[in-house]
């Protein structure tokens, strides 16, 4: 019995454990603790190059890690997210690899956009809501730009978007491949 057979039926176990226990914490918190998914991504290197070998382990590692922080990071950059949500992606992309981070990123946005749906529409705040994603918008595309930023200062509220990359996770792995 090979390595990978071996190994495979624990990655889904584990990453559960760290999803559910990120989406825990940040409903209780509001914020991902480094020591979760820093211990994550640690944990995720062994377990890939016991599975595949050294060096391909290592390269399946890093393009996992590499492809969930990216699929996140610009949402990080417009405020969109936290860093705990990019560092708790990455943890994902580390143990699933690339691929199955991808369709777990597309599964979370779905997820997380139809939550956040509800909240601005439960919050009264769609029309305040589109003003704001205008003006990240005009920013993103005309760096440097100054345009005016909507009047209202009340806010739908945030969101633990790790619940959401939990639920995102968790589909995905019980949808199969």
């Amino acid at each position: 019995m090979s390595a990978t057979a071996t190994l495979t039926p624990f990655i889904g176990p584990i990453i559960i454990v760290v999803v559910l226990t990120a989406a825990a914490i940040d409903l209780h918190r509001r914020r991902i603790p480094n020591w979760l998914t820093f211990g994550a991504w640690i944990a995720a290197l062994p377990m890939q190059t016991a599975m595949h070998g050294v060096p391909a382990g290592a390269a399946a590692w890093a393009l996992g890690w590499l492809t969930g922080f990216g699929v996140i990071l610009p949402f990080y950059l417009t405020r969109g997210m936290a860093a705990g949500d990019v560092k708790l992606m990455a943890a994902v992309g580390a143990w699933l690899g690339t691929g199955m981070v991808l369709k777990v990123a597309l599964a979370t946005f779905v997820i997380g956009g139809a939550w956040a749906l509800v909240l601005i529409l439960a919050a009264r705040q769609a029309r305040s809501t589109l003003h704001r994603v205008g003006h990240m918008l005009l920013a993103a595309v005309l760096p440097g730009s100054s345009p005016q930023q909507p009047d209202s200062k009340r806010s739908a509220g945030t969101m633990p978007y790790g619940v959401a990359i939990a639920a995102g996770t968790l589909a995905m792995l019980f949808a199969g491949k």
